[in-house]
């Protein structure tokens, strides 16, 4: 794991409807088929003031606790809003995270509500907004802040940076950490046409927080991120190069919707870590032959 942001290890999305798995995993502790180091909750469904027991008898069984946030949109023209950041900042000290993870993008302007995570332009100017943005929460919050990139269907026209540029700029100018996203990385190469390997041999590895791993797709031509199905092969094959490049301090499993059979997602999270380990396999190797 990368030492200059913790160790995380293997973990997964909590949500009520397979919260008994997850506290069955927990308590098994290393002697469990998948060994939890942490977990990640959506922020706004989490109430700071009355965090659910569930969520405490988990730290105190040792995972560290990630709260997740999809509403600050700091791609808006407006500052996030200091009620959201309060929030969140409280529902991180309460928990004891390490960390608290947001997006890239915007969800609401002008007082509207998309209801959905929309790309930012990849403009200079847009870039400015965000930076403002994310050093206003970052002032706000009073733990580390990532920021995941998000899976797009299209694209804004006319764009300045690609995306590698645009987040390597931002991550720059705010010292902010990266939540990368596999599955999103590799929804955005197949609708969008780019080469997702050397996506990776550019991105500034060494700033990753975490990593996203999630299920999709193909439906209409486009291969959607819906974090409903089962992860397909080529996210894990993304997932052991980029292990094989660098080694994640943390990987999770997202799944909000379609849960299948406990087994299954065992079966995932152990194939989760099996595709680290090879990655992280060839890059010793690799190292011990210079």
């Amino acid at each position: 794991m990368n030492a200059a942001h913790g160790s995380l290890g293997l973990g997964i999305g909590w949500r009520r409807e397979i919260a008994g798995l997850i506290d069955d995993l927990a308590a098994a502790g290393a002697a469990s088929p998948a060994h939890l180091g942490f977990i990640e909750i959506v922020a706004e469904n989490v109430d700071p003031k009355a965090p659910p027991r569930e969520l405490q008898r988990l730290r105190d069984l040792g995972l560290e606790i990630v709260p997740h946030g999809l509403s600050l949109s700091l791609g808006s023209a407006e500052r996030p809003e200091p009620a959201r950041l309060r929030r969140l900042a409280r529902l991180a000290e309460e928990l004891g995270s390490p960390l608290v993870s947001e997006h890239i993008a915007f969800v609401r302007a002008g007082g509207l509500e998309a209801g959905h995570l929309m790309p930012v332009p990849r403009t200079q100017a847009a870039l400015d907004v965000l930076v403002a943005n994310v050093d206003e929460a970052q002032s706000r919050l009073p733990v580390p802040l990532a920021l995941e990139h998000v899976a797009s269907l299209v694209e804004w026209p006319n764009a300045e940076l690609d995306e590698v540029e645009f987040l390597a700029e931002v991550l720059e100018r705010t010292d902010a950490l990266l939540l990368l996203d596999v599955a999103n990385l590799y929804a955005n190469a197949r609708n969008h046409g780019f080469d997702a390997l050397a996506w990776l041999d550019r991105v500034p590895l060494e700033r990753i927080a975490y990593v996203h791993v999630g299920g999709g797709t193909d439906r209409d031509g486009m291969y959607h991120d819906t974090h409903a199905h089962a992860v397909v092969g080529p996210v894990l094959g993304l997932l052991e190069e980029l292990a094989a490049r660098a080694e994640p301090p943390g990987v999770l499993l997202e799944r909000d919707d379609r849960f299948p059979p406990w087994a299954e997602l065992i079966a995932e999270l152990t194939g989760i870590a099996a595709a680290t380990r090879r990655g992280s396999d060839r890059r010793a190797e690799r190292a011990s032959t210079l």
